[in-house]
């Protein structure tokens, strides 16, 4: 198991690409200068100890000193201790609704957008229970099994999009059988499913699957992203909003929440509907009703100690800006004598 301890730190290497945006500029004005004085190949047989290649050389010497520097201060460090250890916690699988009505903007930024933003933070104020992700539109698909890896969920999380699924649709049925198939099975409670949808089930019975999770223990909360009014379902192409999503006849496509269905869903399921606002404070119900449950012991495999690596990499930034330091502005006459570039002496 490897991780940065500062991460943070790593967003200065994006300052490389400008470092040698600067180089490249510089190299470029220094050549058209020397060009006003006249024949550039004169000039360096009147300056015979002016050196071609060294100033490349330095400078790649010194980016490439950056950027060991800036791994050394972001910490690499390695997992050196695996521990089995016992939590007390509950198992909740959340399924995100993927389908196309989910990018709509009645709820800011989007409503996918803005439950994945709900998720995240839900995460973060998880203690000692497991965590999965299911995405679902015209049929259901697992995105991470229960896990006590907060790391990974989030890592999963952000890469939930409309585009991830090959079926349009929302099945919400498809999604609660899913999850039943990742929940342990020995166990008639501490467990928790919460469907994350604008409620438009088209595809298949939620209700009957939400009574038979309850038969397994699995309680069934439901969160309805999106507004009863309606919205549109904007098409982007390249980050530019182009119109919005139309039906084969021409038709602006309008997409409510459907509020009725997924109160009963949540009624048949043992849980709650929680209307999702621009406050994104939906999943915090939620989590109130995480904690109130009766929590179960299980056993879980971590890293319990890291060795740092910083100090490979900063001994290496080292050893290169000391190969700069030494490395003269003149031509080496030694070197110069080796002839190792082939070069014709008239």
């Amino acid at each position: 198991m490897v991780r940065f301890e500062n991460i943070e730190f790593l967003y200065a290497l994006f300052l490389v690409p400008a470092f040698v945006a600067v180089f490249w500029w510089a190299m470029k004005s220094k050549q058209k200068s020397l060009k006003t004085f006249g024949n550039i190949a004169l000039i360096r047989l009147l300056i015979p100890d002016a050196p071609k290649y060294k100033h490349s050389v330095k400078f790649i010497l010194l980016a490439a000193a950056f950027i060991f520097t800036v791994l050394g201060l972001a910490n690499l460090q390695v997992g050196s201790k695996l521990e089995e250890i016992k939590r007390e916690g509950v198992d909740i699988m959340i399924a995100v609704d993927v389908s196309n009505s989910m990018k709509a903007e009645d709820i800011k930024p989007n409503r996918l957008e803005s439950a994945k933003q709900a998720i995240s933070r839900l995460i973060d104020k998880l203690k000692n229970d497991r965590i999965g992700l299911i995405v679902f539109a015209g049929d259901a698909y697992l995105q991470l099994p229960l896990t006590p890896d907060y790391s990974a969920a989030k890592l999963f999380l952000n890469s939930i999009d409309t585009d991830i699924v090959p079926i349009q649709g929302t099945a919400i049925g498809s999604a609660i059988r899913l999850a039943m198939k990742y929940f342990p099975r020995e166990e008639k409670k501490y467990k928790v499913l919460v469907v994350i949808t604008d409620g438009e089930n088209h595809e298949d019975d939620a209700i009957s699957e939400a009574k038979n999770a309850v038969e397994d223990g699995v309680i069934v909360h439901t969160i309805g992203m999106g507004s009863s009014q309606g919205s549109p379902i904007p098409v982007y192409q390249n980050n530019v909003q182009t119109g919005y999503r139309k039906d084969r006849g021409g038709n602006v496509v309008m997409t409510k929440l459907d509020e009725q269905a997924l109160q009963q869903i949540a009624a048949s399921g043992n849980g709650k509907f929680i209307r999702s606002t621009n406050r994104q404070d939906e999943l915090e119900i939620v989590l109130r009703e995480i904690e109130a449950m009766e929590k179960k012991e299980y056993e879980a495999k971590i890293f319990t100690d890291y060795e740092d690596r910083f100090q490979y990499f900063l001994g290496i930034a080292l050893f290169l800006l000391l190969i700069e330091f030494f490395i003269s502005e003149r031509k080496n006459k030694w070197l110069a004598k080796m002839n190792l570039f082939g070069e014709v002496k008239k």
